[in-house]
């Protein structure tokens, strides 16, 4: 099982219900959407979120020491590709 980490407009939360590591990405992007919508996040609830919200966002995949998996949707950093107006 793991827990995810959905960081979105600054803010960052630990989604409350257990997930399947082997959970592809898209699946992922979709569920986050959905558990934004709803507002099951403290401080992070956006009714009208859009379905392609985390289309460019990236999902980390790490072991925990207890076994288990965390899963981490966060936006791709501005740092990485190329140098622009160089």
């Amino acid at each position: 099982m793991a827990i995810l980490n959905i960081t979105y407009n600054g803010l960052s939360c630990d989604v409350p219900a257990e997930l399947h590591a082997e959970t592809s990405d898209f699946d992922l992007k979709r569920i986050a959407v959905e558990i934004v919508r709803c507002g099951d996040l403290p401080g992070l609830h956006i009714a009208n979120l859009a379905d392609d919200a985390f289309e460019h966002y990236v999902v980390d995949r790490f072991d925990t020491p207890e076994g288990g998996q965390r899963l981490y949707l966060r936006p791709k950093v501005p740092f990485g590709g190329g140098a622009r107006g160089a």
